[in-house]
């Protein structure tokens, strides 16, 4: 019997509206399937046990499942990270001076490293059990999707625009209450479509994230990244047919299931005064919006938050409208500076004492050479990528009929692997007998440069109605239009892509730079395929000297070019 407490009239009287029964089954086989993966992930193993796989299509809605529950893990675990995070090195300046370069750092490092580091601690903390491993390859999937998320979430609160903060100052809001009330919301849109972009990035890297070695052993966990290596391995190229068709029959249910709902639903937060001509629009979101039962159970956590609200709130006398502002002590600045400058004379010591006794400066002069191949690569196609999508992510940001038509299309291309082209890039490169230190590099950009549109097409989106009107009653045309109007509405989007763009290129380097099809391989000289080849060696000082320098170009890059855009974007092209 219903209990008549916790439901409205109807529903009591009906057992639920129509639309509470049609998405009952759709509710339950979700449930469902991610029991059954979660059983899955948590059975007994032991190291040493081989896994077995199979080329077998029928197999592949089960690797699919284990693969997309991996990445919903990690999307889940990126999201928290990037909103703590970002809240608080935008909010404190301290704590930004050592988070932001710290975020460069992790950035900089690839897939491989924080494999090489944390796999055995996983398998250690779940002895005897699938978890630990199943955790490591979350992890490593989080740590390509984590930071792009982090950066738009960063870059959102950096350019809130002075008049709303101004109203939360009038308003009283709490740094939480800010949080929930402004910031957050703020933020949304850009974040939505760096989420998507976050799976997309996950996609592109599950072959390494899936494929882990302990003990000079391989582990590989049942999905579709394992899938297209044992394919590769074996030189099927039917399989990999198989495999891309499972990759765009899940990234497809996920984007209607998933984002298209979210991105509908998150058009309110676009900071303008009006409406937008056409808003975009999600068939599960109207569906959901229809049912009783659900409504109310979003109205519950709804009063949750609220009341969350209410608890953290500022003090004030009750007379001033402006909530007191308590001074920043100038000596936690002064401690924080300490500190950073004892950390940075620590990592040269520990450095210098590194080289001398492990490596020798000769072998660090040639590592930095070889970086400098990788650098003139990353920086030719990043420009050549910012000049093809940043018009085409206007053109899709401000046209939400194509913008929902495309969301799907740009999901599934972003989530290309690289490994999925070797067998086309093989071929030309052998057949027409080129140079791979020029035609391997395209690979290091044919996954990073998606970073750059879903930003792009974010800032697009989010520019408001009442400032395209002005351009078009202004009359802008040609190139001023793009100097004074577009460029500039963009432009805080496009530095976040550029700057995760510039990061995943880097470590993309890895795999674009040392490419195996079968048993053949081709290699070009940069600092991708020294990290490569060492850790098939499994020379442990030269896969972090090589790491080491990847970071240092890395950030150079953010602190010299990057960060200095950023300044730009937060006090002059934002609206």
């Amino acid at each position: 019997m219903i209990d008549k407490r916790f439901f409205p009239r109807q529903v009591v009287e009906a057992g639920g509206n129509r639309w509470d029964w049609a998405l009952l089954p759709l509710v339950l086989g979700v449930l469902a399937l991610l029991a059954f993966g979660a059983s899955q992930m948590t059975r007994p193993f032991q190291v040493g046990e081989e896994i077995p796989l199979t080329l077998d299509p029928l197999w592949l809605p089960y690797y699919l499942l284990r693969t997309t529950l991996r990445m919903f893990i990690a999307l889940g675990a990126s999201l928290v990270f990037s909103c703590v995070f970002a809240a608080i090195a935008a909010k404190y300046r301290t704590a930004e001076r050592i988070m932001v370069p710290m975020l460069d750092i992790l950035q900089s490092i690839p897939i491989l490293g924080f494999l090489s580091i944390t796999v055995t601690a996983f398998i250690a903390l779940f002895p005897g059990n699938l978890i630990g491993v199943e955790c490591a390859s979350i992890f490593a999937i989080f740590t390509s999707q984590a930071w792009n998320m982090t950066f738009s979430v960063y870059q959102s609160m950096r350019t809130v625009p002075s008049e709303l903060q101004e109203a939360a100052r009038v308003f009283q809001l709490s740094g939480w209450q800010r949080f929930w009330r402004l910031e957050l919301p703020f933020a949304a849109p850009s974040l939505l479509w760096n989420m998507m972009m976050s799976m997309s990035g996950g996609w592109f890297f599950v072959v390494a994230s899936e494929a882990l070695t302990v003990a000079n052993q391989t582990i590989k966990l049942p999905g579709v990244g394992s899938y297209i290596a044992l394919a590769i391995e074996q030189k099927n190229l039917g399989a990999v047919g198989w495999a891309i068709f499972g990759m765009l029959v899940g990234i497809v249910l996920y984007d209607q299931l998933f984002f298209r709902p979210l991105i509908a639903w998150a058009d309110k937060f676009r900071f303008e005064e009006g409406s937008g001509d056409v808003a975009p629009s999600s068939w599960l979101l109207t569906w959901l919006r229809r049912t009783d039962q659900l409504q109310r159970l979003v109205g519950r956590g709804a009063a949750l938050l609220e009341r969350s609200l209410v608890l953290f709130r500022l003090d004030h006398d009750g007379t001033s409208i402006k909530a007191r502002h308590r001074p920043v002590n100038p000596v936690y600045s002064r401690v924080g500076d300490a500190l950073l400058a004892a950390a940075i004379l620590l990592a040269v010591g520990l450095l210098v004492r590194f080289i001398h006794s492990e490596v020798g400066l000769g072998e660090v002069v040639h590592v930095f050479v070889l970086g400098c191949y990788t650098l003139v690569r990353v920086v030719v196609l990043i420009t050549l990528a910012s000049l093809v999508w940043v018009p085409i992510g206007i053109w899709i940001g401000m046209s939400p009929v194509w913008s929902g038509r495309l969301q799907a299309v740009a999901q599934f291309l972003a989530a290309f692997p690289s490994n999925l082209f070797y067998p086309v890039v093989f071929f030309v490169i052998i057949h027409w007998r080129l140079s791979p230190d020029i035609w391997l590099s395209p690979l290091m950009v044919l996954g990073t440069q998606w970073y750059l549109l879903f930003n792009v097409i974010a800032g697009a989106s989010t520019v408001p109605t009442e400032m395209r009107y002005a351009a078009q009653n202004l009359g802008l045309t040609g190139w001023l239009k793009w100097k004074r109007y577009l460029l500039p509405a963009v432009f805080p989007s496009f530095v976040t892509g550029a700057i995760t763009a510039s990061g995943g290129s880097w470590n993309a380097s890895i795999a674009a730079e040392f490419a195996t099809w079968g048993d053949t391989t081709l290699r070009a000289a940069g600092l991708g395929n020294y990290i490569q080849q060492m850790t098939t060696a499994g020379d442990f000082p030269r896969i972090a000297l090589g790491i080491g320098v990847m970071c240092v170009f890395v950030m150079g890059m953010n602190h010299f070019i990057w960060r200095r855009l950023y300044r730009i974007a937060e006090e002059r092209l934002h609206f």
